[in-house]
């Protein structure tokens, strides 16, 4: 990788280098919908493999090969989060916080009430497994608030949407402001300072809520490597990235105790830091725009199906695992399981997600719009008719353009903990 020997002055990296702003701001990155979709195979493979199936025997002994390395599965988490740093600052360049609103409604909600129901309903059909959450439960999970309202989760991958949640709260403060290269790195800067004051103050919840010292620097390090991509390397930048490696490095490693603690077999924690290695590497092929060959078009519907994939697999598969899976190859089930889940996801991705979001964006939209008193569209006759018909209507100022999906690849969050 090559460093600049010197940071650009602040009014040059207001603006994009040209080559830059050409890959930042064209086409869809068909190598972060890889990256996604690996991600969510990573967590799929650690729940039905590594933790949580009941398969009756030891699961060394029925996966002798795959057993390790869906131990590490857990950290497609921490790929999800850097990815979502990423993917956030690339859709929200340009636009409104009522477009940033707006697009995470749209993105995160319909699937995920979707999956809530079915989830439910799932437990709830299937004898002798686990027993759906109570209809208060159910209720308070469809408002994806349900942990800091104390209620148990619907499904287990919740909990990383909380932290997604937090994330997009206080980084629409900087979406407000209007994003620039200053502001985003000033953000990365004082949000990292923060997370090390709150693993300096464990007693301090509210900083602890904000900060959250556990997984920030790897949204921190997805925003920096977009920095990257948008406006060139610099030392800076990569001093920021490899803090964020290092202190994440850190953070991973009480996951990593309870995960080596529950699997039954030696987990070295050597992986944990190749891996997350892997990750950074990765994310810097992107940032450097070294997959610019990838424009494979599967991999577009492989990113489509990656959130409602997330959402759908953990419970549902533990469900089928432990009504079959001692009857049942497990190879074969594995197989079978993840292929079903798939084909769901897409489902799920057709039929809910993209009419939901043709329903609810005009709706966002106007809602917005009424927020910040812009005229709705009023009624005005044609010309040689006394019907009248629709027409927007025009005000000075107001040509832009209304919310819209991600530009670029749509945004997961996901991890087990999800990311999620």
């Amino acid at each position: 990788m090559t460093v600049a020997a010197a940071a650009p002055p602040v009014r040059a990296t207001e603006a994009a280098a040209p080559g830059a702003a050409r890959r930042a701001g064209t086409g869809r990155l068909q190598a972060l919908d890889g990256l996604r979709f690996v991600a969510v195979l990573l967590v799929v493979f650690y729940h039905y493999v590594a933790f949580g199936s009941d398969w009756g025997r030891p699961r060394a002994e029925l996966f002798p090969l795959l057993h390790l390395p869906a131990a590490y599965g857990w950290m497609g988490v921490q790929l999800f989060f850097l990815i979502s740093g990423f993917v956030i600052c690339l859709s929200c360049w340009g636009r409104s916080l009522a477009d940033f609103l707006s697009s995470r409604v749209v993105r995160l909600f319909p699937a995920y009430w979707f999956a809530v129901l079915l989830t439910t309903a799932v437990l709830a059909a299937v004898p002798g497994g686990s027993r759906p959450r109570a209809a208060r439960d159910v209720l308070t999970n469809l408002t994806m608030m349900e942990y800091p309202f104390g209620a148990p989760y619907v499904d287990g991958v919740y909990w990383s949407l909380w932290v997604e949640g937090r994330f997009y709260l206080i980084f629409a403060v900087v979406v407000a402001l209007g994003l620039t290269y200053r502001r985003v790195l000033a953000f990365c800067l004082l949000w990292s300072a923060a997370g090390v004051l709150a693993v300096a103050a464990p007693g301090e919840q509210l900083l602890q809520v904000l900060a959250m010292p556990e997984y920030c620097w790897f949204f921190i390090g997805g925003l920096a490597f977009y920095l990257i991509r948008r406006f060139g390397p610099d030392l800076l930048l990569w001093l920021l990235v490899g803090f964020t490696f290092l202190a994440g490095c850190r953070s991973v490693l009480p996951t990593y105790r309870f995960v080596a603690a529950q699997a039954g077999y030696p987990v070295p924690e050597w992986g944990v830091v190749a891996l997350l290695a892997v990750f950074y590497l990765l994310m810097a092929a992107v940032a450097l725009d070294w997959f610019r060959a990838v424009q494979w078009r599967w991999l577009t519907t492989a990113g489509a199906v990656t959130y409602p994939l997330y959402l759908l697999h953990e419970y549902i598969g533990w469900e089928v695992i432990g009504t079959v899976g001692t009857r049942v190859d497990p190879g074969l089930l594995i197989g079978a399981l993840l292929v079903a889940m798939i084909a769901a996801s897409w489902l799920v991705h057709r039929f809910v997600e993209r009419p939901a979001a043709r329903w609810l964006r005009p709706r966002l939209a106007a809602s917005f719009a009424k927020v910040r008193g812009v005229p709705m569209p009023t009624r005005r006759p044609v010309a040689g008719s006394h019907t009248p018909v629709e027409g927007p209507a025009r005000t000075p100022g107001d040509g832009h353009a209304g919310p819209a999906g991600d530009r670029g690849i749509p945004v997961s969050h996901h991890g087990v903990g999800d990311g999620r």
